[in-house]
């Protein structure tokens, strides 16, 4: 028989006051962008930074959101958005205080770029400091077989930047000899000086269903890294609703 633990130790245990103490926020000292908890970002904020729109869940002290303008990050990228319906839609959030981010519990990565470029996913793009630059790119030669998540954003500089993935990333190094074959919905990173090819797998066996099911993959080849998720995400075009 299992023994029963004391009326008064489990009214500790799952008390209010030690629910509190056991989930209260911590400060780590990691700088500007801090993870709370793997799902969890922390920035503190202490004048401007770039964060996914929908992404804040609380803030503390005295921050203000604002819209992205229009031509706030160069005419080129403004036509890829009005063109393609798609792009990164970015929020500023401004001011002093502590602001926590999160999208629908992804896994949060915090990169430090040094002078590195890196191309990430437009969906997997949580936050980003100012400091960082980027740019639309578009994977044109296949956004008539999938629907939307079909852009990515190359970033370049120097400044933190903040990814989510679904569960724990996978690096894959990508070598002359050795090419990189990957699935465009389990894509999240890659290293700025590749730039991947498109290739399809259409045949009668697919056309039968009786193919591999993987018709289209991304394929990379050089000399630089993949990050994939393990996990296919869908991606829905923008309505503009």
């Amino acid at each position: 028989m299992s023994q029963q633990v004391p009326p008064t130790q489990e009214a500790n245990r799952y008390s209010i006051s030690e629910f509190v103490k056991r989930t209260a926020q911590q400060d780590r000292g990691q700088g500007t962008f801090e993870l709370e908890h793997e799902r969890l970002l922390e920035i503190n904020l202490n004048g401007m930074v770039w964060t996914k729109t929908g992404s804040m869940v609380s803030y503390l002290g005295n921050i203000k959101y604002e819209r992205e303008g229009m031509l706030e990050h160069g005419i080129g990228n403004f036509f890829k958005k009005a063109l393609s319906g798609e792009g990164a839609q970015l929020t500023k959030a401004v001011g002093q205080g502590k602001l926590y981010l999160a999208d629908s519990g992804k896994k949060v990565t915090v990169l430090a770029l040094n002078g590195e470029s890196l191309f990430v996913n437009g969906n997997d793009v949580l936050a980003f400091e100012t400091s960082l630059t980027y740019k639309i790119t578009m994977m044109r030669k296949v956004s008539a077989m999938l629907a939307g998540g079909l852009f990515n954003l190359r970033f370049e500089g120097r400044g933190l930047l903040a990814i989510t993935t679904h569960y724990d990333p996978i690096t894959l190094r990508v070598t002359p000899q050795v090419p990189v074959f990957t699935d465009p919905n389990a894509t999240v990173a890659w290293s700025g000086n590749l730039t991947p090819e498109f290739r399809t797998d259409v045949s009668l066996k697919t056309f039968l269903g009786r193919g591999s099911g993987e018709s289209l993959q991304m394929m990379f080849r050089g000399d630089g890294f993949v990050v994939i998720q393990p996990y296919e995400e869908v991606y829905f075009q923008n309505s503009g609703e």
